[in-house]
């Protein structure tokens, strides 16, 4: 438990004073108590004569200088908002286990950074945004607020002692952002602090004029509209660029469906800080081995995010997991369908700690983690929501599950027709299992792990997927060995941590024709979309398009080689260092899982895979202005066939009938295309497959 925090030494006299000299204007405020509940605290101080009132590069905000009494300053999060709500964070996160913020002076113009100092910062340090952004010419009258807010509630309340604010001539000015390769988004709030819930009310406008086209601020917008927005994230709400949930809204706050960034139309989108992920592409890595292995992922794009004309770096604009035609497409299953087959799908729940927005609503599984009786594993509703599942649907989803798990730990888990194949779709967990291990993430199968199960007419197996947040996995984590390219992600070694992994994973692996099929699957895809050669040509793409963005982000947000959590030493210095680091540790990881992986496939060669498990095929490859696909439907209905590029853009698409022996042969024209890899795939729903092939 941790230490309770000191005694302040007395109570405070509320003061407001206005000293003058000859360049300068001082405002005094007062505090008290920061509680440990994670319910944000304010202190304000009302300026009702500033002169000049105009704040600009010749006269604004030149500094601000508070004494805080708290233990473990790593929980704090304090931030100075204008009277017109525009805010800049002073600091966050910073500190570890140190005490206090003791005469601690936040100026621009300081030569070390709030991130490079150490309790109780003692002097001048730059704060962790620009506060010049509040010298634009905005109105410097009227109620400025200190912002301080706990953000791990523990026995460590804490007290503001004093705070001030000073404005002065010369001050700095704001960052100056007008054009960008990458899409620009621009929000505003209206004056209003973008709260953790509930979403409110805002402008946005997205800057894309296409393709290989530049985007100015001040360019006609793609979309001109409005948003409902709000925080999102669980432990990376501590960081100070904040991760964003938005609707697409109308302006009376009813939601709008919307095509944003080329992406199917929908009202749920993710704007992900990827803090402390300075390589930016952590996440989408996962996504895009996910989509090449032929699986739903949610797209994305990078993007330059402006909130109140304050420029916020990079983030990666993307869809949110979502039952649809176009994401996670299984039936709409409806409140009124409560029995035979309309009841069996289709669902969406996930594994996960019981945060946000309706979070934790759910059952538990009848069967513990593994070595870990006094734990249990937590499945949570996400489609139908928790507010909209009925009785019976909650039931039937529970019971499924339960029965799954009930045959995978029986005496005959691993016979075809009596063991868990029965209730899942095999292929899924095989690749889900190998999106894990290849990103070794310490979150890996015990969070932010998502299922979904179809109608039975449709399919009606479970599936694990899609894949999500991988911000701290690809060595980026500094504990429970998330640094390192050796062991396995599934075999959690940690039982005092309460988030467990299920035991499926390890009873998955004693299975031999599972092991079997794992390493079939890996060796066809170590032969292509695993090949070292595609992670590189990857990872250096998103690094080339990122080249010009990455650097304003770094400008105004420095953490290059400075420690972010949960980031493993050594900090790279430079953000080529961030990429060759990754790549390097990807190397090592996929030699340790080519030594390491369970299962024989010394039946199949590199590019063949069991009859099975493989229905889709073109030829000739490589092929210059026309391929034959042909694929064997066992559905014997139309299929969906589309051809795709290496990131995901969908060039062509075409719905085919199945025949009556379900052979489909497809002879797409593909003169148009450029040189080099595509990918073509099949969604014969449920399932999904894809195929690579090279223009010539």
């Amino acid at each position: 438990m941790r230490p309770s925090v000191i005694n302040h030494c007395c109570n405070l006299l509320i003061l407001l004073l206005l000293t003058y000299s000859a360049n300068t204007q001082t405002w005094f405020g007062t505090g008290g108590v920061i509680p440990d509940d994670g319910t944000p605290v304010t202190f304000t101080i009302e300026i009702d004569n500033l002169d000049p009132s105009t704040l600009d590069t010749i006269h604004g905000l030149a500094s601000v200088h508070l004494n805080i009494s708290h233990t473990y300053d790593s929980d704090l999060y304090v931030a100075l908002l204008a009277p017109d709500g525009t805010a800049v964070v002073l600091t966050s996160g910073n500190g570890w286990d140190g005490d206090n913020y003791t005469g601690t002076h936040f100026t621009d113009t300081a030569s070390l950074s709030i991130t490079q100092g150490t309790p109780p910062f003692t002097g001048h340090f730059r704060p962790q945004e620009i506060m010049g952004s509040m010298n634009n010419g905005r109105m410097g009258i009227g109620t400025w607020t200190l912002y301080i807010l706990d953000t791990y509630p523990w026995a460590d309340q804490g007290y503001l002692i004093n705070w001030s604010i000073t404005f002065g001539e010369n001050p700095t000015g704001p960052f100056v952002f007008n054009s960008s390769n990458l899409p620009i988004v621009l929000i505003d709030t209206y004056g209003q602090q973008i709260p953790d819930d509930p979403k409110i009310l805002v402008g946005m406008k997205i800057i894309d004029n296409g393709s290989d086209q530049r985007n100015f601020i001040t360019d006609t917008p793609a979309y001109n509209g409005y948003a409902g927005i709000e925080i999102r994230g669980s432990s990376s709400q501590m960081f100070p660029k904040k991760s964003y949930g938005f609707e697409t809204w109308d302006a009376q706050g009813e939601e709008l469906k919307v095509s944003l960034l080329g992406m199917p139309e929908e009202t749920d989108w993710i704007l992900n800080a990827n803090y402390t992920d300075k390589t930016f592409c952590r996440n989408t890595l996962a996504y895009q081995v996910s989509r090449s292995m032929g699986h739903y992922a949610t797209r994305y794009e990078h993007v330059e995010v402006v909130i109140n004309d304050m420029y916020k770096g990079i983030y990666v604009f993307s869809e949110k997991i979502k039952r649809d035609a176009n994401r996670v497409n299984i039936a709409k299953l409806k409140p009124d369908q409560n029995t035979g087959d309309p009841l069996t799908g289709g669902y969406i729940f996930k594994i996960d700690k019981p945060t946000g927005s309706g979070g934790g609503e759910g059952w538990e599984s009848d069967f513990p983690p593994p070595g870990n009786p006094d734990k249990s594993i937590l499945f949570q509703y996400e489609f139908p929501k928790a507010a909209n599942i009925t009785v019976p649907q909650k039931a039937y989803i529970s019971e499924y599950v339960n029965s799954f798990e009930t045959a995978l730990a029986g005496p005959d888990f691993d016979d075809p027709q009596l063991g868990y194949r029965q209730y899942i779709d095999e292929g899924s967990f095989l690749d889900y299992f190998i999106v894990n291990e290849i990103s070794k993430n310490v979150d890996g199968y015990r969070l932010s792990t998502f299922l979904h199960k179809e109608r039975e007419s449709l399919g009606g197996k479970l599936r694990i997927g899609p894949v999500w947040d991988y911000d701290i996995a690809w060595k980026n984590a500094n504990y429970y060995e998330g640094e390192y390219y050796t062991d396995w992600s599934y075999q959690f070694p940690y039982p005092d941590d309460y988030w467990q992994v299920p035991f499926w994973w390890g009873r998955f692996i004693q299975d031999t024709t599972f092991a079997n099929n794992l390493m079939c699957r890996w060796t066809n895809l170590r032969g292509n979309l695993l090949s070292n050669a595609w992670f590189d040509n990857y990872i250096d793409s998103v690094a080339a398009v990122l080249d010009e963005s990455q650097q304003r982000n770094f400008t105004i947000w420095p953490i290059l080689g400075v420690y972010v959590w949960p980031n493993p030493w050594p900090y790279p210095l430079t953000y080529t260092e961030e990429i060759s680091t990754l790549k390097e540790w990807i190397h090592n990881r996929l030699a340790w899982l080519d030594a390491n992986l369970p299962g024989n496939c010394n039946s199949v060669g590199i590019n063949q895979l069991p009859a099975e498990m493989l229905r889709l095929t073109v030829s000739p490859n490589p092929a210059r202005n026309t391929v034959k696909v042909s694929y064997n439907s066992v559905s014997k209905k139309s299929v969906v066939l589309s051809i795709s590029d290496p990131f995901g853009h969908q060039v062509l698409k075409e719905v085919i009938g199945g025949g009556s022996d379900g052979t489909i042969d497809w002879y797409p024209d593909i003169s148009g295309l450029n040189q080099g890899v595509w990918f073509i795939t099949i969604t014969d729903s449920p399932f999904t497959e894809t195929i690579k092939f090279v223009k010539l």
